[in-house]
């Protein structure tokens, strides 16, 4: 009994890391949706362009740039809540074999917010050129 160390009988693992990795999954459902909603109304606001030019009889604007716009962006939310669902079930089995818990980067995150800084960055200067 001198030196040895205690050893611990394993325990059950820690449901608060299994709850903290179903509300990052949640996170990303969410951004989906809201990537996909958005998507939506930018589709369907080339649309409303034309009923407005149509009440006052001017000609009709171009409606390809929003309908194709909107269409990647619903395409973007179905990727990114694929992904999302492959990352957290990856997780889930990591966590369910005892796998230590190795903090990286994601690079969904980092991919998404890099690209929507472009969409962002490209609808500034579509804007500023169109009017």
């Amino acid at each position: 009994m001198g030196d040895e160390p205690l050893r611990s009988a394993p325990s059950e693992p820690d449901p608060r890391v299994y709850f903290a990795a179903e509300r990052t999954f949640l996170a990303w459902i969410r951004t989906g949706l809201a990537l996909m909603g958005f998507g939506f109304v930018v589709a369907r606001f080339g649309l409303f362009l034309h009923e407005i030019a149509a009440m006052q009889g001017g000609p009709p604007p171009p409606a390809g740039f929003s309908r194709w716009f909107g269409i990647g962006l619903i395409g973007l939310g179905v990727l990114l809540t694929a992904a999302s669902t492959a990352r957290h079930l990856s997780t889930v089995r990591r966590l369910n074999r005892g796998e230590p818990f190795v903090g990286r980067p994601t690079w969904l995150g980092v991919s998404i917010a890099l690209l929507l800084v472009v969409v962002g960055v490209s609808l500034v200067v579509y804007l500023l050129t169109a009017a």
